[in-house]
């Protein structure tokens, strides 16, 4: 019985979020009518890797917020880990022995978090800020504020190819067809997703749901982590606030990409779809002569237009079209 539940409820797919997609072609084609320059070889090659760094960080945000959560560590995650490659590295020891104490700091964070959250019932929003005020408090301790150069290794391997993609955007796409296979192939995937859309009844068929919230959480850190390790190698230095501009845009990615914020559904596939639409437009903003500080505004506007389309949607299929929004609160 359990193993039909799952097979019914588990099996996700990627119907229902083909607006993305729709974008993504409509952006480019605008693009190559309105900022060429941003279509040709050397663009292309900066922003690909820059789109795959926020795909792997959004992922695990994807999957925190499938749980009925958020993790607002993810910056000073991202900025720790990037700073232990850095640091551990210019002290002498092997990149990747460093990469690899990188993730185990971001593994105790992510189970930090989920412990804390499931325990210790804790607001998710409220748990992962302190757990960024106690992170970026070490940060600026081991770093005295100054920033640190990646090992040279990283930052070869970051700007490499891989059959003339970015090796970075290659590694993206492999983090997203992984997560992909295990949630749809495996029990464990598909007791995610359960847990995710109906704790009731992911109780009632004897689905741990504690244990995915806190996996969730463990997850994004991980993306957090990993993401934090290209970044550095991308930027060649680690700086204190190295990760405090990517909040907003991985929130972006998952709200663009179709996962309401309400938890449950989602697609991993949309999301990364969501984060190469998010760094085209902001190169094609770029190119069109706007401040850089109108990523910010770009990014905001992309998380309420992607809202009101979505609950549009919503009334247009539950016919209430013409009925009036509810008053908050």
């Amino acid at each position: 019985m359990t193993r039909r539940l799952l097979q019914r409820l588990g099996s996700g797919d990627d119907r229902g979020y083909g607006g993305i997609w729709v974008a993504l072609v409509v952006l480019f084609a605008a693009s190559a009518a309105v900022a060429p320059g941003t279509l040709r070889p050397a663009p292309l090659s900066g922003m690909l890797p820059l789109a795959g760094i926020l795909v792997v960080a959004s992922i695990g945000q994807t999957l925190v917020v499938r749980q009925r959560g958020f993790d607002l560590s993810l910056p000073a995650t991202m900025t720790l880990c990037g700073l232990v490659v850095a640091a551990t590295a210019r002290d002498g020891l092997p990149f990747p022995v460093s990469a690899v104490l990188a993730l185990v700091i971001a593994l105790v964070v992510g189970t930090a978090n989920g412990l804390i959250v499931v325990h210790l019932s804790i607001t998710p929003l409220i748990a992962t800020l302190a757990t960024n005020a106690v992170l970026l408090g070490v940060v600026w301790t081991l770093s005295d504020g100054l920033p640190v150069a990646a090992p040279e290794g990283l930052a070869t391997f970051v700007r490499s190819d891989l059959v003339g993609v970015p090796t970075v955007f290659a590694a993206a796409v492999l983090v997203v067809v992984v997560a992909g296979l295990v949630e749809r192939r495996s029990v464990v995937g598909r007791s995610f997703v359960v847990a995710g859309s109906s704790p009731a009844t992911a109780r009632a068929a004897g689905i741990p749901v504690p244990a995915h919230v806190v996996g969730a959480y463990v997850v994004s850190a991980l993306c957090a982590g990993l993401a934090g390790v290209l970044l550095t190698g991308f930027a060649g230095t680690v700086t204190p606030t190295l990760g405090d501009s990517y909040l907003l845009p991985v929130v972006a990615a998952v709200v663009v990409g179709g996962t309401p914020l309400t938890g449950g559904r989602g697609s991993l596939v949309a999301t990364a779809a969501a984060a190469l639409f998010l760094t085209q437009l902001g190169q094609v903003t770029l190119a069109l002569g706007a401040p850089t500080s109108s990523q910010l505004l770009v990014q905001s506007l992309s998380i309420v237009l992607a809202v009101v389309l979505r609950s549009v949607r919503r009334r247009v299929r539950t016919g209430r079209v013409g009925e009036p929004v509810p008053a908050a609160g």
